[in-house]
């Protein structure tokens, strides 16, 4: 199994590396939407692109996926958030078959996040760490806490 982990730098990179002992034995790659001092592990394996916020530059986001999934063909996409995860799902979905996998952000413990909205309906699977999300996400799964 190949593993595509998307993720904005920072908090949202943060909490999808408190799943490595999960991911790492498997073939994996990273996407981050911002340059950034990479750990050793990530090095060599990941791939940037542009930093969109609800603008234009989310299109070009799409023709970026489009580019790295075509070539990586992963078998899962897997994210915590934030931008980059819409673009990637949607073409990996409906373009390569890639099953979805979103966990909505650690900071959202009252209420969800645009992504996370959006991502509750494109995710093969959807997981919250607060319970109080569950009257938005009824078809997801509380998962408890990654940090």
């Amino acid at each position: 199994m190949k593993i595509c982990i998307v993720s904005s730098c920072g908090g949202h990179l943060t909490e999808v590396r408190q799943l490595r002992p999960v991911y790492e034995v498997h073939e994996h790659f990273y996407v981050l939407n911002d340059r950034a001092i990479l750990p050793q592990d990530m090095q060599g394996k990941t791939f940037f692109i542009r930093h969109a916020e609800r603008d234009t530059r989310l299109l070009v986001n799409f023709f970026e996926a489009f580019a790295i999934l075509s070539r990586e063909k992963p078998d899962v996409i897997l994210s915590t958030g934030a931008g980059p995860a819409v673009p990637f799902a949607l073409v990996g979905r409906l373009l390569f078959r890639c099953r979805v996998i979103f966990i909505e952000t650690f900071t959202r413990v009252e209420k969800p996040s645009l992504t996370g909205r959006i991502m509750y309906r494109l995710a093969h699977r959807f997981y919250y760490q607060w319970e109080d999300l569950r009257k938005y996400f009824p078809r997801g799964v509380y998962g408890g806490q990654l940090i």
